[in-house]
């Protein structure tokens, strides 16, 4: 199933809740998200038998191979081990995997994650630098315990681990050397994102913005790299090797150098909205046919109808006219 650009479905990232434990600038900044926001309420969520029958719509009817569960931090939502399990039976899902900050990530849950079936992990780690870290984060937070995290996942087998560092100018972007020396050679991926306009509440500004090109040069000074092509269609990062053997990196371009013709995901709300970009003003309610009593049939005739009129293209459109549109926030569908 081909949407209007003829672009395929074959992921799907789950928001399992809008909460999050950290307050970080990029995302949820603390003047916006403060004690007096209103969370979706526990009824509002999807319950983790309406996640698992769509994803499993989603994977038979349509081809999807790759699920990835996100939040706000979905370490957050209680019993997860069990959606994963869920998750873990569909037939013909691929990759099962999750994105999470980390601070709930002990080495008792990694085990539990694994042993329910997840396959790989990915975890957020912006700086190496405690104070910069914990500034980024606003709950001050420590990076050691982050740290610890990873090493966690890595002993529960959840690899190849990848680690997501959102590079904001004059903020953490003196980091990045640091990053990828100390995660050299450790088999886990480094993957340098753009700091991208999502939402409405994160200050959002171009010259904020180190582009993939200054990271990859800045690594390149001290190490040779090297290409290696993308995986499949579809991927989001560019890669490199460094040229010594030492492992890999990778940068999301989303800003400075799009993707949106190869884009092929979709997005589900922890209450039920099908967001077809990360830069969408709205999305399509699935929830009211879950609970009004829609058949499987039913559900995949309007997911087929929704993907079909996919017509998105924000980051290669992007413009002061776009830019200005209001749009769903990045910790409403897990970015």
């Amino acid at each position: 199933m081909l949407d209007s650009h003829g672009r395929p479905l074959r992921d799907l990232r789950v928001s399992i809740t809008d909460r999050c434990n950290f307050r970080c600038v990029y995302c949820m900044p603390r003047e916006v998200f403060g004690r007096d926001f209103a969370f979706l309420e526990r009824s509002q969520l999807l319950t983790f038998e309406e996640i698992a029958r769509l994803a499993q719509i989603f994977v038979r009817d349509f081809g999807v191979e790759k699920v990835r569960i996100t939040g706000g931090e979905p370490l957050i939502r209680r019993d997860l081990e069990r959606l994963i399990a869920m998750l873990a039976s569909i037939r013909s899902l691929r990759d099962l995997t999750l994105t999470t900050n980390g601070s709930l990530l002990t080495r008792e849950k990694a085990h539990a994650l694994r042993e329910a079936g997840l396959r790989r992990i990915t975890i957020s780690l912006d700086s190496l630098d405690d104070a910069v870290f914990r500034a980024m984060n606003d709950v001050d937070f420590p990076v050691a315990r982050v740290l610890e995290a990873i090493d966690a996942a890595a002993e529960a087998g959840l690899a190849p681990i990848k680690i997501d560092v959102v590079v904001r100018r004059g903020m953490n972007d003196a980091g990045v050397v640091d990053l990828a020396r100390h995660f050299r050679g450790t088999g886990h991926v480094l993957r340098f994102i753009e700091y991208m306009d999502v939402g409405n509440t994160n200050g959002w500004r171009m010259e904020d913005v180190v582009s993939g090109a200054e990271i990859v040069a800045a690594l390149g000074r001290e190490w040779p790299l090297v290409p290696a092509g993308r995986d499949y269609f579809g991927e989001v990062a560019e890669r490199w090797r460094y040229a010594d053997g030492a492992g890999e990196i990778g940068v999301i371009t989303s800003v400075t150098q799009p993707f949106c013709g190869s884009c092929t995901r979709a997005r589900l709300s922890a209450d039920g909205e099908l967001y077809t970009c990360l830069f969408a003003s709205r999305g399509h309610d699935l929830r009211a046919l879950l609970r009004g009593s829609a058949s499987d049939g039913e559900l995949s005739e309007a997911i087929a109808t929704i993907w079909r009129a996919r017509d998105d293209r924000y980051s290669e459109d992007r413009s002061a006219e776009t830019v200005g549109l209001r749009k769903v926030e990045m910790s409403h569908i897990g970015g």
